[in-house]
């Protein structure tokens, strides 16, 4: 079949644009940020990802308050989102007044970071802290006001349990991270799932870097 977004939605075979099930597992942005008066927000968002080696990027569908904050205070922090934490993750999403903390609501205890104001989620075994860098208004073909933002990020400090780490290594399977799907799904990563392989020749290796 052909799913067709140019035609009416009734007309394109499927109830649902299988796009979040197609591209998917996605790492979960599970994003922490800080407006100017010290309020706090947490919320979890899937279109994320790293975009280079010290930078990472998420998209908002509209101006939720997790980009506002992070553009107001200049930071935010993505803590790792967990199988053990997943229950908080998904109370964290909840559509709460602004400026009503999220950490509270999903009984989330609160860490503080080491170089940003946001502090991450008190139970995640990772986190990486950013400070701001743009927003990109990301405007559809016909020219019509973006209903969607990517805010990008740049890396400046990074937390790690130690306990995952294992000869100079994060062991992220060991974390056991959830990922997006599509609909209602989720993935939960585990060392039975992971598989190692290495690149042709020529191609370039892990440096450490």
């Amino acid at each position: 079949m052909h799913y067709d977004l140019d035609l009416p939605r009734d007309a394109r075979g499927l109830p649902h644009n299988p796009l979040k099930a197609i591209v998917a597992p996605r790492p979960i942005g599970w994003i922490s940020a800080m407006d100017g008066a010290g309020r706090l927000n947490l919320a979890p968002y899937s279109f994320f990802n790293a975009v280079a080696d010290t930078m990472v990027a998420f998209s908002s569908s509209g101006r939720k308050d997790a980009m506002t904050f992070a553009e107001e205070g200049g930071e935010f922090v993505c803590s790792l989102a967990t199988w053990d934490l997943r229950d908080g993750m998904n109370d964290s999403s909840a559509p709460l007044p602004r400026g009503e903390s999220e950490f509270a609501f999903a009984k989330l205890g609160t860490a503080p970071s080491h170089k940003v104001r946001p502090p991450r989620v008190a139970g995640s075994p990772a986190a990486l802290e950013c400070r701001w860098l743009q927003t990109v208004p990301l405007v559809p073909l016909d020219g019509s006001a973006a209903e969607n933002f990517l805010v990008i990020g740049q890396v400046v400090s990074i937390y790690v349990d130690e306990r995952f780490v294992v000869d100079g290594m994060v062991d992220t399977a060991a974390m056991h991270p959830i990922m997006r799907g599509g609909y209602f799904d989720y993935f939960h990563a585990t060392a039975e799932t992971r598989f190692t392989m290495r690149r042709p020749k020529g191609a370039g290796e892990f440096t450490g870097s």
